[in-house]
């Protein structure tokens, strides 16, 4: 199932293609792929090129780390990403390098990083379904993350699916037109 959104002004076409869906397929996402994935990461601007991202992941073929990060997200969002071939847990390092100083810009960073990636993953043919539903205190006690890193979020990814697999009340959302607010609500000319 493919959704096209209302575009107001003319943007290319991995960012008008990019969704999230719930219904994964049961392909298994090659790691090759994946590890083109983090490469887009890398090469995403940081300040002072820090490159604050971090990340744990696993697909279903390392059944034990993907249950690890699986029993991180909360119940809502296990009921539908149980279809995902990879989970991945992002976290920001909150200090920079230099001096041990905080780095402020951490998780613009790492937002910098993700739209690489999601960018990316488009370009794939895989889709990304970015989470804050998940328990941090869980990751930081099954993977041992210490201070300066700082889990942030979630991200279910792999090939679209049938929606027929997840439960009803979840599925309806496959199925709604994607919604945003207008470009003149944001953005203001000075």
């Amino acid at each position: 199932m493919k959704k096209t959104p209302d575009i107001q002004y003319p943007v290319h076409n991995l960012i008008k293609e990019r969704w999230s869906p719930r219904a994964f397929s049961t392909k298994s996402v090659d790691n090759g792929k994946i590890l083109s994935l983090f490469e887009s990461v890398r090469w995403a601007a940081s300040s002072m090129n820090e490159q604050p991202w971090r990340f744990i992941y696993a697909s279903k073929e390392n059944k034990d780390g993907w249950d690890k990060l699986f029993s991180c997200l909360n119940e809502w969002n296990q009921n539908w990403a149980k279809t995902a071939d990879v989970l991945i847990l992002t976290m920001a390092k909150m200090n920079y390098d230099h001096k041990n100083r905080p780095n402020e810009h951490a998780l613009y960073d790492l937002g910098l990083g993700l739209g690489n990636m999601t960018t990316q993953a488009t370009s794939m043919g895989l889709y990304m379904h970015h989470m804050g539903g998940y328990h941090a205190d869980k990751a930081i006690e099954v993977f041992g993350i210490n201070e300066p890193l700082k889990p942030i979020s979630m991200i279910a990814l792999g090939y679209p699916g049938d929606v027929a697999q997840i439960p009803n009340d979840i599925a309806e959302s496959e199925y709604n037109q994607q919604e945003r607010i207008l470009v003149d609500e944001f953005a203001m000319e000075a």
